[in-house]
């Protein structure tokens, strides 16, 4: 393709224009600003469809796996944190507000009918049942081995065992047997007293007050404390856990429909709706437009004209539009 000296100085001068343009920052807030004027009265429907955005989260997040170097940068901010030294300077109760500690504890304490089938469920488990029977079990055995009577009282000893020896041939079974096949027929009945006790024990006021004493008990604590419950050495491995979870549910049929329909749910709600409420929703306003994002992207702006590339990506359009047939013919007819 020639060059025509008088389309090269046109070229020139509008690129020479947009670098001064642009290198105002009047401009760019200015232009960034309009554009938000006309974003914000668009509708959802009008720009994006439910289809686009679901394609979109499909493939970016269901169907492509978390890099590695993301998830070392997870468990390196979690270590960061757990290590922070304020840590040691800052109680529980300045960073968590207590009047929502106490919402939680009334909230908690009101949910009687969840509470009461939540301990029948745990009663009525046979892993319970095995537990209360192990424990009643090794108590009575316990007892009758080392009963503090039969230390200390001459000749009870001998009595205690001599007790012992007699159940076991009443019973034709040695003592432990004769206990347990007691309790398995009883374990109805203990696990129905277990009950009582338990809901009687976790009645509202006292779940709430148990509630509030933990919390008199903690909030003056360092957040420190909490390193005893995390292993920061085993961030790297615990995080590892967490994302094979993730990676697997991630390609499940279960969760791409759950996306799907939420997604659904949430398009048809607002499709209607501008983006100017649906950027406040995300507590985006002219406000923050103008004084916040604009600042933000002038430096990136001054960057593209300073390294020239703006001028160059200019230049290639400019040359397709003013070497164009249609162009070429409108500078024939004024030559």
């Amino acid at each position: 393709m020639s060059k025509h000296p008088m389309i090269e100085q046109l070229i020139d001068a509008q690129l020479d224009f947009l670098d001064q343009e642009f290198a105002q920052t009047e401009t760019i807030q200015y232009e960034f600003k309009q554009f938000y004027h006309w974003l914000r009265l668009q509708q959802l429907q009008h720009i994006w469809s439910f289809e686009q955005i679901f394609k979109l989260i499909e493939k970016q997040i269901l169907a492509t796996p978390a890099s590695s170097f993301l998830i070392e940068q997870i468990a390196e901010h979690i270590r960061f944190a757990l290590i922070h030294p304020l840590n040691d300077t800052t109680t529980i109760e300045e960073v968590i507000p207590v009047l929502t500690i106490d919402s939680i504890a009334q909230y908690v304490a009101s949910k009687t009918r969840h509470r009461q089938d939540l301990i029948k469920t745990i009663v009525n488990n046979p892993a319970f049942s095995a537990l209360i029977t192990q424990l009643i079990q090794h108590s009575i055995q316990d007892y009758l081995d080392n009963s503090v009577m039969s230390k200390r009282v001459p000749g009870v000893g001998h009595f205690m065992k001599m007790g012992k020896s007699v159940l076991e041939s009443v019973t034709d079974s040695n003592l432990n047997e004769t206990i347990g096949h007691y309790l398995q027929k009883n374990i109805l009945k203990i696990s129905q007293m277990s009950e009582r006790v338990l809901n009687q024990h976790f009645n509202d006021d006292k779940l709430y007050h148990f509630q509030a004493n933990i919390w008199h008990k903690i909030k003056l604590m360092p957040i420190s404390v909490l390193r005893h419950y995390f292993e920061v050495q085993d961030l790297p491995t615990t995080v590892g856990m967490g994302h094979e979870i993730w990676d697997h549910i991630r390609q499940t049929p279960y969760l791409k429909q759950q996306i799907h329909d939420g997604l659904y749910a949430w398009y048809a709600r607002n499709q209607e709706r501008t983006f100017d409420l649906l950027l406040r929703d995300l507590n985006i306003d002219e406000d923050l437009i103008q004084n916040e994002l604009s600042h933000l992207l002038t430096p990136v702006l001054q960057q593209v004209i300073q390294t020239g590339y703006l001028r160059q990506r200019a230049r290639a359009h400019l040359e397709k539009f003013y070497y164009s047939e249609h162009v070429s013919e409108i500078l024939n007819k004024e030559g």
